[in-house]
């Protein structure tokens, strides 16, 4: 499995999700600042709103970059264990196969490799957290809606 090719397919990911916020934030930002916004009364409070939201946008832009920023640097070399860029294969007990990417950001977004779906995780989540430091053959269990389920770490790249 070729984990560059989905590091590839996360940056592009995250990527557009910050040019989709600059471009909001633009948006925002010359709806705050443009003539026919300014308030005629104090009633009028258009031009407060579009402030508050452009403000939100550029907060949006600056997560998005720094999201970026912690994945440039993501490890792509095997692993051994569950750790950052590690791409695990769980199987559960129904021999269903799970393939998941651990990476500091963007949970829940999903890669396309192969036929195979990759669900990137984070390690705040409750499978992200139980995938840590663990290894090929083990066992991990959690707790999804109140349901116990067991899964079997077939392999970790």
């Amino acid at each position: 499995m070729n984990k560059i090719q989905l590091h590839q397919q996360l940056m592009t990911h995250l990527q557009s999700l910050l040019n989709n916020a600059k471009a909001a934030a633009k948006r925002a930002h010359e709806t705050a600042t443009s003539e026919e916004n300014v308030a005629e009364n104090k009633y009028d409070t258009l031009a407060l709103e579009a402030a508050y939201l452009a403000q939100g946008q550029s907060q949006r832009v600056t997560q998005c970059q720094a999201d970026i920023d912690a994945c440039i640097s993501l490890p792509l070399n095997k692993s051994t264990v569950g750790s950052l860029g590690a791409l695990v294969v769980l199987v559960n007990e129904l021999d269903e196969a799970k393939y998941l990417l651990i990476c500091p950001v963007a949970g829940g977004v999903k890669l396309q490799w192969e036929q195979h779906t990759v669900l990137v995780i984070t390690p705040e989540s409750p499978i992200g957290a139980a995938l840590l430091n663990q290894q090929t053959d083990d066992q991990v269990s959690i707790t999804i809606n109140n349901k116990k389920q067991h899964f079997e770490i077939l392999q970790i790249i």
